[in-house]
């Protein structure tokens, strides 16, 4: 068997502040990110978009990437068109495998460890 090469991937939190806009404005906004990331991804680039915390009495979105650097995080809510404050790296606690992917670490979860 050999072994499938994983790719460093680290959790980064965008940190965007959205006056007036609704949840469902958002929503729509973070479609496109999705989309760019999709379009990264098919271009080589590994990065995800994991999902937000949208605080409409705050005016503020806080969304999580996963990606091998930041830049591409910021690339990707540029191609999005979304505005935002700063990209942060960070560590992502996943509940229900208590995984954990900090800067400077690297996960090792790959689909799979072995191809035949």
């Amino acid at each position: 068997m050999t072994p499938i090469p994983c790719v460093a991937v680290h959790a980064y939190l965008v940190e965007r502040y959205l006056p007036g806009l609704a949840e469902a404005d958002v929503r729509l906004a973070l479609r496109r990110a999705e989309a760019a990331c999709a379009a990264l991804r098919a271009s080589g680039t590994e990065i995800h978009y994991r999902g937000s915390i949208f605080l409409a009495l705050e005016e503020a979105c806080f969304c999580r990437f996963d990606s091998e650097r930041a830049e591409a995080v910021t690339e990707a809510n540029q191609r999005a068109g979304l505005a935002f404050a700063r990209v942060s790296p960070g560590v992502a606690i996943e509940p229900s495998s208590l995984n954990i992917t900090q800067l400077g670490e690297v996960s090792t979860t790959c689909q799979s460890d072995y191809q035949s």
